[in-house]
Order: structure tokens, then C-alpha cells, then sequence
């Protein structure tokens, strides 16, 4: 029997949040918030029917508002239990809802990747869409990055990247994109900033959604690009290419090949309908 590692709500809530990403910790705890005062009680006196109820009030979000919702709720119940702060993981019988895989609809063609870094007048914010696109790198990784993880390599370089789950992965840059990304440091010193915000700290994921966002609409993309977006469009368009799989894997960070195997089928090569006669 596991023994109970905290005594409220707050502090099981503070556990299960613990090691993981900034962002997940925002998403997550406004979900696990927004439960418990669903629910008006305390975790202790949650029932299966609680966790039934608030799945039907999600009815109003979109599928994958609500499948995440879902998820972080259900992860909470399932971490209380293991850490024996409830008797019952009583969110284990809730399925989650089936959504569209909405990725091909994010996968950007070459042509209007090229557009959006052709048209990119700012040397800071062309050097950036650059490197999330060449690297396949998170935008919370980009904007982490300090000169201290750009390394020479070669005749060009590499950028040390601390990812998601704590991992730490070496990204290769092509010679060019190596120059271009070198020749934005100047004086600056080991640990300051690749990309600096004008008061000339890091960057905010806020702001370089706002320069990707312009870059799309200088391109003429009426989607609503995000900045991993360049991250889908760098897996898809290495897979096209030929790229090893295992390779678009390392390069990107993901814990599983599966997740790679993703682009295929979003993107496939061919398909059986292509040879039928009509």
C-alpha cells in the first residue's frame, strides 16, 4: 500500500504539476482548478459521477479543449491514487473523447515556409524563424537558448538544447544556418541571450508568436500559424526528403519514434486511391 506523501488538495495539486514544462503547469492547473470547483468538494469526496458531469460541461469546447481538460483531470485523479491520497482512481473508468487528428492541417508547405523567410525584413526575427524551422526546435527552447549552447562544430555548429522532460539534445546547423545565427552575438557574453527582447532579456514564447504570426501574413497564409508549426513543417519536410526516421526522432526530441511516425501519415506519399480508374 503506497504511503500518503501529502495532506491537501493544494499539495497533491503542487506534486502532480512538479518537473513539468511552464506551459503544461498553466494548462493543467487551470484545468485541475476548474474541476474543483466544479465538483465543489474536496479531491477525498470526488465520485466517478463528479468526473462524468464535468466531462459533459466541456460539450461547448473544442474537441481538443475539452480531450485535454479531460486528460489533466484524469491524470490528477490517477496520481492521487498513486501516492495513496485517495483510496480509488475513480476517474479511471471516464474514456476520453475521440477528436480529428487536426496535425495535416498544420503542416506547412516548403514554398510558404521559403515565402515567410524571404519576406522577413528584421536580421533578429529572420535568424529565429530560421532556426525553429532548420532545427525543428520547441519555441520555449528557442527562446532558453544562451550563446553558452551555441557550439562550433566543424565547419558550422550545433545549439544544445534543454527540451521537454528535462532532456538535453545537440541539434547539427547547416553551414549557412550556423553563419546567420553566429552573426547576431556581436559582444555578447556566454550567458546571455540568442535572441534578445529590446529591454535584452529572453525572448517571450508571447512575442515570438506575434513575429511568427506577421511573417505568415507577409506570406500571404490566412492559417493560423503558430511557431510549432515550423516544428511540423521541419519533421514532414526532412521525412519527404528521405530522412531517416530515427533521425527526425533525435533531432527533435521525441520520446517515442511513433510520434515521428506521425508525419507519415499525415503527409503519405502515396495511396491506393491514386490507381483506381475513375
Amino acid at each position: 500500500m503506497a504511503i500518503r506523501q501529502a495532506d491537501t488538495d493544494g499539495q497533491v495539486v503542487a506534486m502532480w504539476l512538479h518537473g513539468r514544462s511552464p506551459h503544461t503547469q498553466r494548462a493543467y492547473s487551470r484545468d485541475a482548478t476548474r474541476f474543483l470547483a466544479f465538483a465543489g468538494k474536496p479531491l477525498r469526496q470526488v465520485t466517478l459521477a463528479d468526473v462524468q458531469a464535468f466531462a459533459d460541461s466541456l460539450a461547448g469546447l473544442a474537441p481538443a479543449s475539452r480531450a485535454r481538460a479531460l486528460a489533466a483531470v484524469k491524470s490528477l485523479l490517477a496520481f492521487a491514487h498513486r501516492i495513496g491520497y485517495l483510496p480509488f482512481d475513480v476517474g479511471a473508468p471516464v474514456r476520453l473523447p475521440g477528436r480529428k487528428d487536426t496535425l495535416p492541417e498544420r503542416i506547412l508547405p516548403e514554398a510558404a515556409v521559403h515565402r515567410m523567410l524571404a519576406l522577413e525584413p528584421d536580421r533578429r526575427n529572420h535568424a529565429l524563424l530560421r532556426l525553429l524551422y532548420a532545427a525543428g526546435l520547441r519555441v520555449s527552447e528557442a527562446c532558453s537558448l544562451r550563446w553558452r549552447d551555441v557550439q562550433e562544430h566543424g565547419d558550422a555548429g550545433c545549439v544544445v538544447v534543454f527540451g521537454k522532460g528535462g532532456k538535453t539534445r545537440t541539434v547539427l546547423l547547416s553551414r549557412d544556418t550556423w553563419r546567420e545565427l553566429i552573426s547576431l552575438r556581436g559582444e555578447a557574453g556566454r550567458e546571455e541571450p540568442v535572441f534578445r527582447s529590446r529591454k535584452g532579456g529572453h525572448l517571450h514564447p508571447s512575442q515570438v508568436l506575434r513575429i511568427v504570426r506577421a511573417a505568415a501574413r507577409r506570406a500571404g497564409i490566412q492559417a493560423p500559424v503558430s511557431p510549432h508549426w515550423l516544428r511540423h513543417a521541419h519533421a514532414s519536410h526532412a521525412l519527404e526528403r528521405g530522412c531517416p526516421i530515427h533521425l527526425v526522432q533525435t533531432t527533435l526530441g521525441h520520446a517515442s519514434v511513433a510520434t515521428t511516425g506521425r508525419y507519415l501519415h499525415a503527409r503519405p506519399q502515396d495511396s491506393s486511391a491514386r490507381y483506381l480508374a475513375v
